[in-house]
């Protein structure tokens, strides 16, 4: 990816952590952990403090884009890896070479307008976005500038 400010999209059952949650997280920030994919723990890899982050409610009636966020902690071990009474242990992960990583974030807004995937995909602007790809499937996953900027402007929010 280019140098600068990236952009990308973050999946969560809203059940699980909603976008309500990250508003009322104590200094609205969280870690992002449990990420159990290679290639979404790669992005996050990626990801640089100041990075804007779409917060997607996936598994949801309808599953959409409710807000956004922003990267204020670069990459470093998920701690779940290692604690054998999380659901997200991983018994071949060890401390002197961590396979999972995960970020924190920061909540910025929750969008005035809902965005449901299925509008999404009705915006030829977006055609391209990896969200809308058949089988996009990843939980974290880099959204261009461009979409990031019709995203905010379909769903009201502002921009930075």
């Amino acid at each position: 990816m280019a140098q600068g400010r990236q952009y990308w999209l973050m999946k969560s059952e809203p059940r699980v952590f909603s976008i309500e949650d990250l508003a009322h997280a104590p200094g609205q920030t969280t870690g992002w952990d449990g990420v159990r994919n290679y290639q979404a723990r790669n992005f996050m890899r990626m990801m640089a403090v100041g990075d804007q982050v779409l917060f997607y409610h996936s598994n949801a009636a309808p599953p959409a884009v409710v807000g956004s966020a922003e990267v204020v902690r670069t990459a470093y071990p998920d701690e779940t890896q290692f604690d054998p009474t999380d659901h997200h242990y991983d018994p071949a992960s060890v401390r002197a070479a961590p396979r999972w990583e995960m970020v924190d974030i920061r909540y910025r807004q929750t969008f005035t307008t809902s965005l449901p995937l299925d509008w999404l995909r009705q915006e030829p602007r977006l055609h391209a976005m990896v969200l809308l790809q058949k089988g996009s499937r990843l939980s974290v996953q880099p959204v261009t500038a461009a979409a990031w900027a019709v995203v905010l402007k379909l769903a009201g929010g502002r921009s930075r």
